[in-house]
């Protein structure tokens, strides 16, 4: 299978849906998922038609994290060469994070390990009521280092060390309680009201839409008064972007 294969990527309306693809092993993530991922977004990113970037998994689970039989051979190699890997799978994060289009994880069955850190750098995840997250990594000898900067912005500090340290697995709702998961549907209609969220995302503004996401990760660690400027700078700029003036005339006539 070769490194496309593991990402199946379809464009329509908008929403380049990227279907993780290795429903036998749980849609685990391999080198060859993590290359595909990386060149998903980045058709994402040149591609002016796609609008909105949906992750979902195969079969019946989004993503059972690493590849075990990987990550096992990963003992014998130089921490030189581990250092290389990881910092791939990293890679991943910052490219999501940098798409100036919404990436949303659509969960159904297990998010686990690396695969709950692939939602979780998600700019927003819908999941299915009976999907499930944790971070269970500590019971395989492991540690979810990669994802933990993620983890503690999206939960703080406390819930983050728990979830961590003891790998507890969460509920659908208990997930959103904690602020891992933005909305969650009922099983029975999750795919009707998933593309609700995602055709209102296709038919907002582009610009107002990659305005908000790159001012909302820049306000990271940025003091209130510069946060402040910040959005002032943004606010500026986008009153002059052809997406203000046209949606404020339309609703000025109504």
């Amino acid at each position: 299978m070769s490194a496309n294969d593991r990402v199946l990527a379809v464009l329509q309306g908008g929403v380049l849906t990227a279907t993780l693809n290795r429903p036998e092993k749980k849609n685990a993530i391999d080198a060859a998922m993590i290359d595909a991922l990386l060149e998903t977004l980045e058709r994402a990113d040149l591609d002016a038609e796609v609008r909105v970037v949906a992750l979902r998994g195969a079969g019946a689970d989004f993503c059972a994290g690493m590849d075990l039989t990987e990550l096992l051979a990963s003992a014998d190699k130089s921490v030189e060469e581990n250092r290389q890997a990881a910092l791939r799978f990293g890679e991943v994060f910052l490219r999501m994070r940098q798409l100036p289009k919404p990436v949303i994880a659509v969960v159904q069955g297990r998010a686990l390990a690396g695969g709950c850190g692939l939602a979780t750098a998600c700019d927003l995840v819908v999941a299915a009521e009976s999907a499930r997250f944790g971070y269970p990594e500590v019971q395989r000898g492991f540690v979810p280092a990669i994802v933990m900067t993620l983890l503690k912005r999206s939960v703080g500090e406390k819930i983050a060390f728990d979830l961590a340290a003891t790998g507890r697995i969460l509920t659908a709702p208990e997930a959103a309680a904690l602020g891992l998961v933005s909305r969650v549907y009922e099983d029975s209609d999750f795919e009707e009201q998933v593309g609700e969220v995602l055709r209102a995302l296709v038919a907002s503004s582009a610009s107002a839409l990659a305005f908000t996401k790159q001012q909302f990760y820049q306000l990271d660690g940025l003091r209130f008064e510069d946060g402040i400027r910040l959005g002032a700078d943004v606010n500026a700029v986008s009153r002059t972007t052809p997406d203000f003036r046209t949606a404020l005339q339309a609703f000025l006539k109504k």
